[in-house]
């Protein structure tokens, strides 16, 4: 009986802990005994009704199984292929890191080599870069976002799952990407705030942060992360997010978006 009690005093501080006491991405979240605590003690009701059909817009790898030998057991004669069996498998390959080598050509004109004094070489250009004079590409860029901001999958954690395909890059760096993305993003998200002010309605909410290191505020002090959607009945669902350091800020925003 004491060690039930026990048990459950630690489960109720436990719970207690976690949704009244400090988070932090570093902090455990039940990482290993996830797939046991959430296995269910039964098999799931659909396994009863066929295996579940995959999307038909995953590409397909065929992968075609033989017999090694197809002689007849009965009559020692070669068999033939009368049919097959098919199923299917999920297959999931992790990301893959690439290199994109750039070569600008180089041309010059034989003619001018041979009768002129100077020879002009040209050099062919490549596409504008998102970020002039940098490692990253559109697609490093997009993958490093989203893994953030939509997966929710911090820098430090990228950084690790970079290092495992020996490519060294540090959470500074990962963080200015992110920075210049969300500057070349930018007319993007005041086109997506233009369509939400010309909904009939909106649906929004505030939540408090407090922002390191910004100018004329001490860490304590609060800023409003805001989030704007559009309705349940928009044709074109439109989610923006907006950091606001003081409340008159927020209030003020509030009037412009409600047309008030």
């Amino acid at each position: 009986m004491l060690r039930q009690i026990d048990l459950l005093i630690s489960k109720l501080n436990l719970s207690n802990s976690k949704r009244f006491g400090k988070q932090s991405e570093k902090a455990p979240r039940g990482t290993f005994n996830e797939a046991e605590s959430t296995q269910s003690a039964t098999e799931p009701k659909h396994h009863n009704k066929g295996k579940q059909k995959l999307p038909e817009h995953l590409e397909r790898e065929e992968v075609e199984h033989q017999l090694d030998d197809t002689s007849c057991d009965c009559c020692g004669h070669q068999m033939h292929v009368c049919g097959s069996e098919q199923s299917e498998q999920i297959k999931i390959i992790p990301a893959k890191i690439s290199v994109i080598k750039h070569k600008q050509l180089k041309y010059a004109c034989r003619e001018c080599e041979h009768t002129q004094l100077k020879n002009k070489v040209v050099t062919a250009s490549k596409p504008n870069q998102p970020i002039p004079r940098s490692i990253a590409s559109p697609e490093a860029l997009a993958a490093v976002v989203t893994a953030k901001y939509c997966d929710a999958l911090p820098l430090y954690r990228q950084v690790e799952i970079f290092k495992r395909g020996d490519l060294d890059l540090s959470r500074g760096t990962l963080a200015n990407w992110c920075v210049k993305s969300g500057a070349i993003l930018k007319p993007l998200v005041e086109a997506m705030q233009q369509h939400l002010v010309a909904q009939h309605s909106l649906c929004a909410d505030e939540t408090r942060v407090q922002v390191l290191d910004e100018p004329d505020k001490s860490a304590t002090s609060q800023s409003y992360m805001w989030v704007y959607r559009s309705n349940e009945v928009s044709k074109q669902p439109t989610c923006c997010y907006l950091r606001l350091p003081t409340w008159a800020k927020s209030q003020k925003l509030n009037l412009i978006l409600t047309g008030l």
